[in-house]
């Protein structure tokens, strides 16, 4: 008689999938992700790729991780540790133990546990078999030799049979997590729409996959996670960098402008440019440019052409476009530079997130180059972050900054789609044509924008380029009085988009011990941290800024109703820098992490729990 399974529900549940490059790792973590938004679970993801292209097959060095936080409960971070870890082989293995739970499920390729691989992996014994994984529930599964045999019906050739091994991981999954299997095969309908010939083989093998877990006896339990309680709406699983691509065609819409896009490729930044690439049924004009520089100076002329000129990149990229920025700030049109971060400095650590580049965004230009920077936080409000980029560069006429990072680009959770026509008015300053008083820097009173003239508007031709402007009439100027006046008024500009900006928030009291200042996609750990600190009593609060310059005109006053202030970040130490310039007067404590990952909860929690103490000393 079979033994009946435990089913076990759970709050929520962190499962890793890890394996070399070639295993379909990350298309199993993406799919998985998918079922879990499909049956309502809230979710966070965390893809980690090796930063080597051709890391050699079976190392560490190699290994390719996704993680995903599935929840009935909100969630807000792809998790400390797992509860499930997928190891496709003994690297994997290896390069995850300290990042599993105590008594979590392992789920092992058999077939890739041999000596060889041992050696590739720097093991001195069989991980299997020398006592390391006593108190896990360990799985050995013949994922490699049962692909195999199931495909073989279908003619593929070894390398192609090989890659379908992923689907048999995804139905063990399936039936884990007590999943409709006809939500995977529903996806691999879609996943191979192209590729007919490849789908009835990975339905076989996910099938596969869901019969092998469902009649061995290894597997102790499985989990059930109900569906998130969310608001009426429409839902989907989006990256960030998904969601900075739509977020920056809904401005564009919005605004009644087309969308170009002049951007050369690099990572982790790359699928915005692929993104709107598809998005030509909607307007989008894209040019994948030469160089960075062709990039920055092809959406700059889109924009005197009177487009929403945008261009992404990544750190090094931003390097190269800080000449181009210096022309959108002299000639006053509105520019969007989306800049992905990642582990530096030079070519860095290209596939790891850091918040490398706040230094640069603010000062990394010649002369008095004012521009606004913002920062999105998490996958989902980079679409509410790009947007507001693009209505802040269209309205006040200058460049902006949004920083994301690799996190969020490669990340994703679960978002609720918009109705465009409910996204916020975008008021574009733009000339009429019977304007007979135009003059092209004539400012607005209130926001010291200039008015945007395009080429063919007939009378109102006006010189572009990098020389100096004379105020108002636009006209060539070497006048030393004209340059310092023009310096100021571009500089006010820039401070004046703190009008129009919301106040800083404070997510729980307004005033207490401890207020943890966080940026950017620190904010899911910072969150978690702080919340659960909150419910054990603690007197601490959370600000996290997402408009870094200008900054929001109450900041001054929320720093003064806390005793302690800690800045987290992870870098060594810029936004803390930044502010001790901004608003002296304050003693920041700093939480420094610069390894090309994320903050784990239980660190921050620690460091706050030693700040908290030290007060009441």
């Amino acid at each position: 008689m079979k033994k009946r399974i435990k089913v076990i529900e759970r709050e929520d549940v962190v499962v890793k999938f890890a394996g070399d490059s070639g295993d379909g790792m990350q298309l199993t973590g993406a799919q998985f992700s998918d079922s879990s938004a499909f049956v309502g679970n809230d979710l966070a993801t965390f893809p980690d790729y090796p930063a080597e292209i051709r890391a050699p097959q079976g190392t560490v060095a190699g290994v390719s991780g996704f993680q995903v936080h599935i929840g009935h409960k909100e969630v807000s971070t792809p998790g400390d540790l797992a509860d499930v870890l997928v190891a496709m082989n003994p690297a994997a293995l290896k390069a995850n133990m300290k990042w599993l739970k105590p008594g979590a499920t392992i789920i092992v390729d058999i077939d890739n546990f041999d000596s060889r691989h041992y050696k590739l992996a720097e093991y001195i014994e069989d991980p299997l078999e020398d006592g390391s994984l006593e108190g896990y529930n360990v799985v050995k599964a013949p994922i490699t030799d049962m692909t195999r045999d199931v495909v073989k019906q279908f003619g593929l050739s070894p390398k192609t049979a090989d890659k379908t091994k992923n689907q048999f991981v995804a139905g063990i999954l399936y039936w884990l997590f007590n999943r409709d299997l006809s939500i995977g095969e529903n996806f691999l309908h879609e996943r191979f729409r192209k590729n007919p010939e490849l789908i009835e083989a990975n339905l076989e093998v996910l099938r596969a996959g869901y019969n092998y877990a469902e009649t061995i006896e290894a597997i102790e339990a499985t989990y059930q996670v109900k569906p998130a309680e969310k608001g009426a709406g429409l839902y989907r699983n989006i990256t960030g960098n998904v969601a900075i691509a739509w977020g920056l065609l809904a401005a564009a819409e919005k605004a009644g402008r087309k969308l170009f896009l002049g951007s050369y490729p690099i990572t982790p930044a790359s699928e915005i440019l692929q993104e709107l690439a598809k998005m030509k049924n909607l307007g989008a004009i894209v040019f994948q440019a030469e160089d960075e520089i062709a990039g920055i100076c092809s959406a700059i002329g889109a924009s005197f052409a009177g487009c929403l000129g945008v261009s992404s990149t990544s750190g090094p990229g931003l390097s190269l476009k800080s000449e181009g920025l210096g022309l959108a700030v002299i000639t006053e049109l509105p520019l969007v530079v989306v800049d992905v971060q990642r582990g530096g400095p030079s070519t860095g650590l290209p596939t790891k997130t850091e918040q490398a580049d706040l230094l640069q965004a603010l000062y990394g230009r010649h002369g008095e180059s004012q521009l606004v920077v913002l920062a999105s936080s998490t996958p989902a409000n980079c679409f509410d972050f790009a947007f507001e980029a693009s209505r802040i560069a269209i309205e006040h006429m200058t460049p902006v900054i949004l920083l994301s990072d690799g996190y969020l680009a490669n990340g994703s959770e679960l978002w609720q789609i918009p109705v465009v026509k409910d996204l916020p008015e975008i008021k574009v300053p733009l000339v009429d044509d019977n304007d007979t008083d135009y003059e092209p820097y004539r400012r607005d009173p209130v926001t010291l924008a200039r008015k945007w003239a395009f080429p063919g508007q007939a009378g109102l031709r006006h010189r572009i380029g990098g020389l100096e402007k004379a105020d108002i009439t636009g006209e060539i100027s070497y006048d030393p009085l004209n340059h310092e006046k023009m310096v100021g008024l571009r500089n006010e500009k820039i401070a004046r988009v703190a009008q129009n900006i919301p106040p800083q928030q404070v997510m729980g009291e307004v005033e207490g011990e401890l207020l943890v200042v966080g940026w950017g996609g620190t904010y899911g750990a910072l969150y978690t941290a702080v919340l659960e600190l909150q419910e054990e009593g603690k007197s601490i609060s959370l600000a996290q800024f997402n408009y870094i310059y200008p900054l929001p005109a109450n900041v001054h006053e929320i720093f003064g109703r806390f005793q302690k202030i800690i800045v987290c970040e992870l870098n060594l130490g810029q936004f803390v820098a930044y502010l001790r310039s901004m608003l002296p007067g304050f003693n920041y404590l700093q939480f420094n992490k610069v390894q090309g990952l994320p903050f784990l909860i239980s660190e921050l929690k620690q460091k706050f729990n030693e700040v908290l103490d030290s007060t009441k000393k």
